[in-house]
């Protein structure tokens, strides 16, 4: 019998939040209170803001209740946070997590939490402290490098799909009175979220008739183009563009000066969404309707897609194993091994190949003269935010006259 004590967990939430980051808590939660080799599970409020004041959550103490209402609750339930590991936090944060006696650690987060838990297991390994350093991954950006996609964007990615349907026919059955909406979605560096809008187009009619992405450098001219055909042949239009998409002269406007940096070093720019709104009018001298869901994105339990939901708990479990098994210093990806039917497994990808990576959309997913996505993101995506609804048309041309 081994006489080996048992080590404790802490658990770490950082970086914007999506509809399903709990499930990845509750999930590493549970799958760690089944093992022999925990002993207590705890969890750091405000990440690591938590563990430089002592903020210390304990899991031991949380209902089986609570944890299935965490479970299904959107936002970081610990509490997230922008804080970048700083060389002063190195040697407070390794006290206490000796004084926790914790030997496994978990970040829940991006590509920023990646930088942040490969510099903490270098930290522990210099100080020759054992410490296993794993990420767990996150984010509705879906720009997380080394996995075939992130838990949490399935879902804002279903939120953005159904949107869009839902403006698309708002807009078309204003008619004159209102006819083109802009909505601006969420997306730092790349365009996935946005694109998402396309899944819900059936056919040229149905909305979106222009996206905006990052990854393609909008023409102004040709964008406003496309728009005014879209209203002049249907009667009504619908843009989706994402916060940080540019023209081929660089920002919007030409506005370089950020708004405010964070700590990573992350500029954010006002929207190029309310930017091309004012364009449209300005050409069409119609009323333009320029949607900014913002945080609506990552918050809408309504809107969970199955698969993500699932998913998002699996890395967390998956997580935990890799843990007691002895790895370190990598984040959970998830490997795609067919679309139909879909199915995903797990693996391992080192920290120092995704800390401060992007994953931008590729060239096959892009219909670049026509500011659209291709079949082929269509076959990524789907999977990803489940079945949409599919609305009908009155065929309000027949008819006694």
């Amino acid at each position: 019998m081994s006489t080996q004590r048992a080590s404790n967990v802490l658990v770490m939430q950082s970086g914007g939040p999506t509809p399903v980051i709990n499930r990845s808590l509750v999930g590493i939660v549970r799958e760690a209170a089944s093992r022999n080799e925990v002993g207590g599970i705890y969890g750091a409020v405000h990440g690591l803001e938590g563990l430089l004041a002592g903020n210390i959550l304990d899991f031991g103490k949380q209902t089986k209740q609570t944890l299935d209402r965490v479970a299904n609750t959107p936002a970081a339930a610990l509490g997230s946070t922008r804080r970048r590991l700083r060389d002063e936090d190195i040697k407070p944060i390794l006290d206490r997590l000796k004084k926790l006696d914790v030997r496994y650690c978990f970040i829940i987060g991006g590509n920023d939490s990646a930088d942040t838990g490969l510099r903490l297991g270098q930290a522990a390994e210099n100080a020759g402290l054992e410490l296993h350093v794993l990420c767990v991954p996150k984010t509705i950006d879906n720009d997380l490098v080394e996995t075939d996609h992130s838990p949490g964007y399935g879902s804002a990615a279903r939120f953005v799909a159904l949107a869009t349907m839902g403006a698309g026919r708002d807009a078309e059955a204003m008619g004159i009175a209102a006819p083109i909406t802009v909505i601006e979605a969420m997306g730092r560096d790349a365009g996935w979220l946005a694109a998402a809008a396309a899944l819900a187009r059936r056919d040229e009619r149905d909305a979106p008739h222009a996206l905006g992405l990052p990854e393609i450098p909008i023409n102004e001219d040709r964008f406003l183009t496309l728009m005014e055909n879209a209203y002049r042949g249907f009667g009504f239009a619908v843009a989706v563009v994402a916060e940080n998409a540019q023209s081929e002269q660089g920002r919007f406007g030409g506005g370089e000066s950020p708004q405010r940096v964070d700590d990573f070093g992350h500029p954010y720019f006002q929207g190029a969404g309310g930017y091309l709104s004012r364009l449209l009018e300005s050409r069409l001298k119609v009323r333009v309707r320029y949607e900014h869901p913002g945080t609506i994105q990552r918050t809408m339990a309504a809107c969970v897609s199955r698969s993500d939901a699932t998913e998002a708990e699996m890395v967390g479990r998956a997580a935990v194993r890799f843990a007691l098994d002895g790895h370190t210093g990598h984040m959970v990806a998830l490997v795609r091994n067919s679309n139909r039917p879909y199915e995903c497994t797990v693996a391992l990808a080192p920290l120092e190949r995704v800390a401060g990576q992007v994953k931008r959309m590729p060239d096959v997913y892009l219909d670049v003269a026509n500011y659209q996505t291709t079949p082929a993101f269509t076959d990524y995506a789907q999977p990803l935010i489940g079945p949409l609804p599919r609305f009908g048309r009155l065929d309000t041309h027949g008819g006694p006259r």
